[in-house]
């Protein structure tokens, strides 16, 4: 098919959080951008995926003046506490009644996602959905482009001045700065989530569980289905999990009955580990979200680390296209990885606190003890 040539400041691999949100800060900045997603709208809108919004996240957005997207299934100060099951035993998180509190909202992603395609498209933003075959070439040159093959089979091409890879973990942004530029950095936690998409819904909305059985949780995904989560080893199988064991396992851990109004739809194995890449730049090409890292799901850090890249990127494209300064966009990667080291610190201590404090087999009962000293300074006193 006939190739077509374009220019546009920025281009934004992927469609996701990261990529819509810093698509978003940049319109209201009046940068043009253009962002290449490889689904279709009705897949991106309706795909469940894990995360939630935290204070911080609903915080940004709020300066960017775009709290609209935040549609909370619950949250502030009046929202229905969070148990969390200790051996069957509910406890209740502590809270410090600040602006955390206040700011909180519980809003699932793809909610998050499907508002922020909404607002991005309404202020006329350039989003572009089955960009297929998509390629990143020239990031060391000061005219970077991105090919990619459009719904009517068509190659087009685009000429930008800044290119930012938010396409996620398995994307092709990253692949595309040279191997010996990248240093990857790995914690593996040494167990599994086996999580579990149920046509349950979740009451209360979320609760989390320790028990000398592992770890486990359930979290809603809208109005009529739930996350389920147990900890298992790294080594295990989908197959040994039929459906009656996975109901039976989390009303063992959970200590009460769980609701079974609705099917399963499907399980998955996940190894719990944090990763991060660095450099986050190379040339002009700028890793944004995922795309330059794995948090432990156990921290919900994914979204909020999204936002801060995105918040970071698009101020400092703003300084770099309105006014030429490239200095902000040069400390990119600095300023963000100085972030995520931070939030990988707190990502480990949550996790193996959650996890460690449970089922000793993993770590050993030294561990254990550790962790439910480390555990008891989260929660408030039994009643």
């Amino acid at each position: 098919m006939a190739q077509g040539n374009e220019t546009t400041a920025v281009v934004i691999v992927g469609g996701g959080i990261a990529g819509l949100a810093l698509g978003t800060f940049l319109l209201r900045s009046g940068i043009h951008c253009t962002i290449l997603e490889k689904h279709s709208r009705e897949h991106v809108e309706n795909r469940q995926r894990a995360g939630a919004l935290d204070a911080r996240g609903v915080r940004l957005l709020r300066r960017w003046g775009v709290e609209e997207v935040v549609e909370a299934i619950t949250g502030g100060p009046d929202a229905p506490e969070m148990p969390l099951l200790i051996d069957g035993e509910e406890r209740l998180w502590k809270t410090d009644d600040g602006e955390d509190d206040a700011d909180a909202a519980f809003c699932p992603q793809q909610v998050l996602v499907r508002n922020l395609i909404k607002v991005f498209l309404r202020d006329g933003g350039d989003l572009r959905f089955e960009a297929a075959d998509v390629s990143i070439v020239d990031i060391d040159t000061e005219h970077p482009s991105v090919r990619y093959r459009n719904p009517a089979g068509a190659v087009m091409v685009i000429e930008c001045a800044v290119v930012a890879g938010s396409d996620g973990y398995h994307g092709v942004s990253r692949p595309t700065i040279p191997e010996d530029v990248l240093d990857c950095h790995t914690h593996e936690f040494g167990y599994a989530w086996l999580t579990i998409l149920a046509e349950v819904p979740a009451d209360p909305l979320a609760v989390m569980a320790v028990h000398a059985r592992g770890f486990a949780a359930q979290i809603t995904r809208g109005p009529g289905a739930s996350r389920i989560y147990l900890q298992c080893p790294v080594t295990d199988t989908v197959d040994r999990w039929p459906d009656e064991r996975v109901w039976a396992e989390l009303e063992a851990r959970f200590g009460r009955p769980s609701a079974r109004t609705g099917p399963i739809v499907s399980k998955q194995i996940v190894p719990l580990r944090g990763v991060v890449f660095s450099p986050m730049s190379h040339g002009r090409l700028h890793l944004v979200g995922d795309a330059a890292r794995l948090i432990s799901p156990m921290s919900a850090e994914g979204m909020s680390l999204a936002l801060h890249d995105a918040d970071v990127l698009a101020r400092a494209v703003v300084e770099y296209v309105g006014k030429g300064d490239a200095g902000l966009l040069e400390k990119y990667s600095d300023t963000c990885l100085d972030h995520v080291w931070r939030r990988q610190a707190s990502a480990v201590w949550m996790t193996e606190t959650m996890h460690d404090s449970g089922d000793a087999s993993y770590a050993g009962e030294f561990r254990k003890r550790i962790a439910r000293a480390n555990l008891e300074t989260l929660v408030r006193p039994p009643a």
